[in-house]
C-alpha cells in the first residue's frame, strides 16, 4: 500500500462488525492501515482483543467491544460506549454473519430465527443507532457484506439467501434515503473466501475440489483483495458509487 493509500482514510472513524477472525478482520485492518480509526465489534472477546493489538501495531487508534448485534440492548450499548470513545463514526461496515446449512424441513424456528436476526436485523439495528451520528458530515459510508446468495441460492441454504436477498434490498432502499447526505451505502457481495463460515466446504477434500471446479478463475479468494475493495469504497474516490453490490467472486455467479 502506497502512502497516499495509507492515509486517504485519516481522521475517520470506521465501526466493523464480525472483526474477530475472516473477512471482518482482513477488512478491519485494511481500514486501520488506511488512517481510520477502528472499533472492532463481535461476540468474541477474546480474538477481538487480537485484532485490536494489531490494528495498534499499523497505527490506528483501536479499541474491542464485545456485542451480539442482533440484541437491541446491546446495539444501544455499543452505541453509547463507541460515542464516548470516538465522538461519531463516519463509516460503517456491517459484516456479521452467521449460517446454518440444513433442509427446510430440519430448520427450527428459533434456528431460522438466529440467521435472520444476525445477518439482517443487524444491520438494520447499526444503522438505526448510528446512522443519526453520521448526518450532517456530507460524508459517511456504509458497507454491508451481503454475498453471491443475495443473487443466487444452493439447496439447504434457505435462511441465509432470504437474509441476504434482504440484505442487497435493505442496502438499496438505505443508498436512496441517504443519498442527499453525501452517506453512500453499498453491499460487497464475496464469493468462496475461506474463512471459519465456509470451514465445512474446504476442510473436506471432496466437497473443495466440487466447488473450485465451479469457480471460473479455478481457485478460492484471498481476503486481502476484499479489504482493498472496502478501503476504496470509504474514499473519498468512490463517493459517486452508491445502492449497488459489488460481486468479488472469481466469474461464480457470471455463469
Amino acid at each position: 500500500m502506497s502512502t497516499d493509500d495509507q492515509k486517504r482514510l485519516s481522521g475517520k472513524v470506521a465501526l466493523i462488525t464480525g472483526a474477530s477472525r475472516g473477512l471482518g478482520k482482513a477488512m478491519a485492518l485494511a481500514l486501520a492501515e488506511a488512517g481510520a480509526s477502528v472499533a472492532l465489534v463481535s461476540r468474541d472477546e477474546e480474538s477481538l482483543r487480537e485484532v485490536s493489538k494489531e490494528a495498534g501495531a499499523l497505527g490506528a487508534t483501536s479499541e474491542a467491544f464485545q456485542t451480539d448485534v442482533s440484541r437491541e440492548e446491546d446495539v444501544e450499548r455499543l452505541r453509547k460506549a463507541v460515542i464516548n470513545r470516538f465522538g461519531e463514526v463516519n463509516i460503517l461496515l456491517n459484516n456479521a454473519g452467521v449460517n446454518i446449512r440444513k433442509p427446510i424441513t430440519e430448520f427450527t424456528p428459533g434456528e431460522w430465527r438466529s440467521v435472520i436476526n444476525t445477518n439482517l436485523v443487524g444491520p438494520f439495528l447499526m444503522c438505526h443507532a448510528f446512522v443519526p451520528h453520521m448526518k450532517g458530515r456530507g460524508y459517511g459510508r456504509i458497507i454491508n457484506t451481503t454475498s453471491t446468495m443475495s443473487h443466487v441460492a444452493t439447496a439447504n441454504r434457505t435462511a441465509y439467501a432470504a437474509s441476504k436477498a434482504g440484505l442487497l434490498g435493505f442496502t438499496k432502499a438505505l443508498a436512496i434515503e441517504l443519498a442527499t447526505e453525501g452517506i453512500t451505502v453499498n453491499g460487497i457481495s464475496p464469493g468462496w473466501f475461506e474463512t471459519e463460515l465456509t470451514k465445512p466446504i474446504w476442510s473436506n477434500p471432496e466437497a473443495n475440489e466440487s466447488l473450485v471446479s465451479r469457480i471460473p478463475l479455478g481457485r478460492w479468494g484471498d481476503a486481502k483483495d476484499v479489504a482493498k475493495l472496502a478501503v476504496y469504497l470509504c474514499s473519498n474516490e468512490a463517493g459517486y458509487i452508491t445502492g449497488t453490490d459489488i460481486l468479488i467472486d472469481g466469474g461464480y455467479v457470471a455463469q
